[in-house]
């Protein structure tokens, strides 16, 4: 019997396969431009880091960053063949990035493997966030650090949940992220407003 988080993530690849098509067109092109380039100014990489980026899209963000750092290894994982495929078309920088299909919240990766992890308005589609944050936790390094950003909810208890056609997105504020974050073990570094409405959270592997 499939359950409703396995429902919702199969009608999400549906909608990312798709999507994928026009995820690099002007307008959504111009919107993680703007963030990835804002998340430079609070990034802090070793000079020959191991990083991940989940719900990669299309490789961009991974792109952007092996240009600065020459001497970067990098992963992208997203849940759509799709997305993957447009990754892979350009063979930007390989082998340094190689580009897998996989669920965040069974990361195929090993323990203590990455510098840094990124998530860029992909976590408000997790239906099990804290597995998320368990596996984002176990494949960092320690003094690793977790780039979460996302929209940042404002409903009761610091949580939205919105329907969409697939399934749910889910919005958590500042704080709620916090909360989440220490249940796993995190230290919360610190919280910045990238865009408005979409905020970065810092989080460390002590």
């Amino acid at each position: 019997m499939t359950s409703n988080s396995e429902q919702e993530i199969q009608q999400k690849i549906q909608l990312f396969n798709i999507w994928a098509l026009f995820y690099d067109d002007l307008i959504s092109s111009l919107f993680y431009k703007t963030l990835h380039r804002r998340l430079l100014d609070y990034l802090t990489l070793p000079k020959t880091p191991w990083v991940l980026d989940l719900g990669c899209g299309t490789g961009r963000l991974l792109d952007r960053l092996a240009k600065i750092y020459p001497d970067l290894f990098g992963i992208g994982l997203d849940i759509s063949s799709e997305m993957l495929r447009q990754a892979r078309k350009s063979r930007r920088h390989a082998p340094r990035l190689v580009y897998i299909k996989g669920n965040a919240a069974t990361l195929p990766t090993a323990d203590n493997q990455f510098d840094a992890v990124f998530n860029t308005i992909s976590f408000l589609h997790y239906p099990e966030p804290l597995q998320v944050l368990s596996e984002v936790y176990r494949t960092l390094k320690p003094q690793g650090k977790y780039y979460l950003i996302d929209w940042v909810g404002i409903g009761n208890d610091g949580y939205q949940e919105i329907p969409i056609g697939a399934g749910k997105i889910r919005l958590y504020s500042f704080s709620k992220r916090e909360e989440m974050g220490k249940q796993i073990g995190f230290t919360q570094i610190n919280h910045y407003w990238l865009l408005a409405g979409v905020g970065l959270t810092i989080f460390e592997k002590l």
